[in-house]
């Protein structure tokens, strides 16, 4: 026993009764190797696409495991490394390695080093690691100016006709969007049996998210019907049972770069960018209340709602008449 409490002084090794019973008992040998775990865990969440992961969770564990792969050559050129080597030192080296090798942004820093400490969860859990080597490492998310279209470059976009169709076509989608608040995974999957006519007479779109399975009501207002009665006989939507005709997300984003240079718009367009401008310019800057916006992008909690919703200045200044006539009344 004094022979095996010598051998872990020796190789700097955290000394506790557990450990010195598990080398002694030579269980310590056993070793647990991270790249094994971390691939186990894609696979289980592999396994589980389409009930509780979507599919962009999964790549998103893929490329964090080839950056955890691409950082043990890096930093210490080996392929694969002990789990209980793994401690404060690690994962700061590993943020560092982020931020400078692959030159990754501070939020994208932040979510694969997120990914990666759920392996190191895992380990703890099952009594793998001792110590959580994230205890003392702090990081956090900046807060990014969400893009949308005022109320002016809708409209503008709206009524442009293209010379080519593909871009009519990626406009009439990226519109649809904007008048639902549908994510680019949502509005790809729809079909005709996720429009319901509801007692009040009028057509609604139910959906259960892709990326959360929250489920999501939205009113079609007359410029979203209008699109979808106008691809209802489109081929692709025939073929495929689809409301419509949607591009690869690459396809749809390099599309729109094109087309907000066309309606001269200097925003970075991306399709995500429709999600923002239902939840601000076409229902918020509308007097929807925030909870009726929230149900409708299918957020569990107001918090994640007010991410999306930004007022503008004119809903401000709308809001505001009020005070000032009032104020105005109270000085006679």
């Amino acid at each position: 026993m004094y022979d095996t409490h010598y051998t872990l002084i020796r190789e700097n090794e955290i000394i506790t009764a557990k450990v010195i019973k598990s080398k002694y008992s030579g269980a310590a040998d056993r070793q647990r190797m991270l790249i094994p775990i971390f691939e186990k865990h894609n696979d289980e969440v592999t396994a589980l696409i389409g009930k509780e992961f979507a599919a962009g969770t999964l790549e998103r564990y893929k490329t964090s495991l080839s950056h955890t792969i691409q950082f043990l050559k890096w930093k210490y050129k080996v392929g694969d490394i002990d789990i209980r080597k793994i401690n404060h030192e690690f994962v700061t080296d590993y943020d560092f390695f982020l931020r400078s090798v692959r030159n990754c942004a501070n939020n994208t820093t932040v979510k694969y080093i997120k990914n990666f400490k759920k392996i190191i969860r895992i380990s703890i859990a099952n009594g793998w690691l001792d110590k959580d080597p994230f205890a003392k490492y702090k990081a956090k998310l900046k807060v990014v100016e969400r893009v949308f279209l005022y109320e002016e470059e809708l409209q503008t976009v709206l009524e442009k006709t293209f010379a080519i169709e593909r871009l009519n076509q990626v406009k009439d989608i990226f519109m649809f969007s904007c008048f639902t608040g549908l994510a680019y995974s949502d509005v790809k999957k729809i079909n005709c049996k996720n429009i319901i006519t509801a007692i009040d007479g009028k057509k609604w779109l139910f959906i259960n998210r892709t990326k959360t399975g929250n489920a999501s009501s939205v009113p079609l207002l007359p410029p979203a019907l209008e699109i979808l009665v106008k691809y209802e006989k489109h081929s692709l939507c025939k073929s495929q049972d689809k409301l419509l005709p949607v591009l690869s997300n690459q396809k749809m984003n390099s599309y729109l770069k094109e087309i907000a240079d066309i309606c001269g718009i200097e925003k970075q367009l991306t399709f995500h960018t429709a999600r923002h401008t239902f939840a601000t310019t076409v229902t918020l800057n509308n007097d929807v209340s925030m909870e009726s916006v929230s149900k409708m992008l299918g957020h569990k909690t107001i918090h994640a709602t007010q991410h999306y919703a930004k007022l503008s200045d004119k809903k401000l200044s709308h809001d505001m008449q009020f005070l000032y006539s009032r104020l105005r009344q109270s000085r006679v």
